[in-house]
């Protein structure tokens, strides 16, 4: 892979308790591209993502060994910044989950914890993030009405907007769409595309045509293992793994 890297992870291993839920993992996820992570229920992508910006610390149980580089730096050194990371990393989940705020203090949230007090500033940053999450046109005359108003798609698109609010490098995204109607859906994947010329996405997918049209690299995983890793239309058209093969078409999932 010819890319500049921006997260990678080295012989990475989690457990929660005694499960082992990532075994050996090594990924080098390259910069200002959609990245798919695949795989049947249960296979680790979930748990692989949470690693990239250290949410899996919130679990008590959970024990990593191994490498994550963020930049080339070890987001577990004694001086990483847990907050820095998360500032730089951010996260989008399955549902989508705007605060019982405005749609304006949902995206100024972030900003003001990081120290920005002036108006226009606020201002400026909410209506580029809302720009940003191509929400900003549905949004413009309704920025003081309750976030909760919105629809599920353009909710999910709020979340989007108060992650980019932070000014990320990384956007994680968690079955972004599987709570979404079809047409929510397509915004979301054109969205997704869009964003990858400024940011880099990672996205969690149960929907392997998902991964095809919006990802230019798709990771499978399996019990714990990534199997294979490579460029979305070569795993698709031409896996290099039967295992690979077998499941994206469809003979076990």
């Amino acid at each position: 892979m010819d890319e500049s890297t921006i997260l990678e992870t080295r012989d990475l291993n989690l457990w929660y308790g005694q499960n082992h839920a990532l075994i050996d993992i090594s990924i080098r996820i390259p910069k200002n591209r959609v990245t798919a992570l695949i795989g049947p229920s249960g296979c680790g992508k979930s748990t692989l993502l949470r690693c990239f910006n250290r949410m899996n610390d919130l679990i008590d149980s959970s024990r990593i060994t191994g490498e994550i580089l963020f930049n080339g730096n070890g987001i577990h050194d004694s001086l990483a910044d847990v907050y820095a990371i998360r500032e730089k990393i951010g996260m989008v989940f399955q549902k989508p989950n705007p605060f019982q705020k405005s749609i304006y203090e949902n995206v100024a949230y972030g900003p003001r914890i990081h120290g920005v007090r002036e108006k226009k500033a606020l201002d400026r940053i909410v209506e580029e993030s809302l720009k940003g999450a191509a929400l900003w046109d549905e949004a413009k005359d309704r920025l003081h009405e309750p976030a909760l108003a919105l629809s599920g798609g353009q909710q999910q698109r709020l979340c989007i907007a108060r992650s980019l609010a932070v000014e990320p490098e990384v956007i994680l995204m968690d079955e972004p769409c599987s709570a979404l109607d079809p047409i929510a859906t397509a915004k979301i994947e054109d969205l997704i595309i869009r964003l990858a010329r400024n940011y880099t996405v990672v996205i969690v997918t149960h929907n392997m045509q998902q991964a095809a049209r919006a990802s230019d690299y798709t990771g499978f995983m399996y019990m714990g293992k990534l199997v294979e890793f490579d460029m979305t239309t070569k795993i698709f058209e031409d896996p290099g793994e039967e295992l690979t093969e077998n499941y994206i078409t469809g003979r076990f999932g």
